[in-house]
């Protein structure tokens, strides 16, 4: 199986699962430049009128979501994934303002470089956005760890037979690098198999007005870990 029909297999988890190929790929945006970051915490902000802060954070679980999603479920599912990078992951701009990631046509990998790969790919992004706006760097890697932890889930809730695959291949993601020591492995709770995670951070969304409280994650009291 080639990179393109790997990622077409696991997009149909989900939306975040996508990660675009073709040759206009690098016709986009690097993965850390500031144009996209910028404007997507502007958007962010505007758009759940909250503070710059709490708009950054959100901002980069998304783009980390994005970033994550497809090779977590590529090494899980296939045992291989896209060998990306920050090289070659491009943004492009969709028709409603959003952005997605695209790629070229990358070589495929072997699954137990993903925790090195994931930390690669999210290391300039951290960067990025922090160059923006002065958010806690451990914050922002929570953020990622959560969204690891949320691949996790989703992909698990679609294809039950791999939960303990998919578990082991997130807890060696979550072990790994800047991931380490961002949160807790707790036991399961529905709709989570293996285990549940909580994070020692938190992502600042209860701080948008009318979000109605804490993530399930969250570190702080009365979160659902």
């Amino acid at each position: 199986m080639d990179a393109r029909s790997l990622l077409a297999d696991v997009a149909r988890i989900g939306p975040f699962f996508a990660l675009g190929t073709g040759p206009a790929a690098s016709t986009g945006w690097p993965l850390a430049d500031p144009e996209p970051v910028r404007d997507r915490i502007g958007h962010v902000g505007g758009a759940l009128g909250c503070e710059e802060r709490v708009a950054a954070s959100l901002a980069f679980q998304g783009f980390a979501a994005r970033l994550v999603s497809a090779p977590y479920a590529a090494a899980v599912l296939h045992g291989a994934m896209p060998e990306l990078g920050p090289a070659t992951v491009f943004w492009h701009r969709t028709e409603d303002g959003g952005w997605v990631p695209r790629v070229g046509e990358p070589p495929l990998t072997a699954a137990d470089a993903l925790p090195a790969l994931l930390d690669d790919l999210l290391t300039p992004l951290v960067t990025a956005v922090r160059a923006q706006v002065p958010v806690a760097e451990r914050l922002l890697w929570g953020n990622a760890a959560s969204t690891v932890a949320a691949a996790k889930r989703l992909l698990v809730v679609q294809r039950p037979a791999v939960a303990d695959r998919a578990a082991a291949t997130a807890e060696a993601v979550l072990a790994h690098g800047a991931f380490a020591g961002a949160g807790e492995l707790l036991p399961p709770r529905d709709p989570d198999r293996v285990w549940t995670f909580r994070r020692r951070s938190c992502c600042l969304y209860y701080r948008v007005p009318g979000s109605g409280g804490l993530c399930d994650d969250c570190v702080l009291p009365g979160g659902n870990g």
